[in-house]
């Protein structure tokens, strides 16, 4: 069974972005969507975005923010996000998958070895519905700042998501 995986950011217009492109590209067997609580649907990625993705190799031409649906949930075997507030919106707003949820920091901290079993296993023995949030867990958001924090935010993902995805694998 393919995992799969929804990022979520504040606009799904960098991080969510940046995340899920690096994903796509480096784990073609998982299943990859982002999405934003706070996101206006159908607008293209940042140019600041796109450059950072570049200096990577990366590019998705295609991209398009949505805003957090009930059904982008429901379809997630992981929902991974970049801060306390996100996890707060989704536990008020999407209750019933908040067990679901957890920052990337969080989870590179907390989620076992794939050899452990099915993703979905792991993750709900996290119990992250009852998780306190804690300022560590934040990847900063680079929306507002210049090229540089683009790229110093795309380097960071891009670090995290390397020693996330051997955790997600089948």
């Amino acid at each position: 069974m393919t995992s799969r995986i929804l990022y979520v950011c504040t606009g799904n217009a960098a991080r969510s972005v940046m995340a899920a492109v690096m994903t796509r590209e480096r784990a073609p067997h998982l299943e990859v969507r982002s999405a934003g609580t706070f996101s206006i649907s159908g607008q293209p990625m940042s140019q600041r975005t796109r450059a950072a993705l570049a200096a990577h190799g990366l590019a998705d031409n295609e991209h398009r923010s949505q805003q957090l649906e009930s059904r982008d949930c429901a379809w997630a075997d992981l929902i991974v996000v970049f801060e306390p507030h996100h996890i707060h919106y989704v536990r008020r707003n999407h209750e019933n998958v908040a067990q679901r949820a957890a920052s990337l920091p969080r989870l590179l901290r907390d989620l076992g070895p794939a050899t452990d079993g099915p993703l979905v296993d792991r993750v709900a023995a996290l119990r992250l519905h009852e998780v306190e949030i804690e300022p560590w867990e934040e990847v900063v958001d680079p929306a507002g700042g210049d090229q540089d924090v683009f790229h110093e935010c795309a380097n960071q993902i891009s670090t995290l998501i390397d020693a996330l995805l051997p955790r997600l694998a089948p």
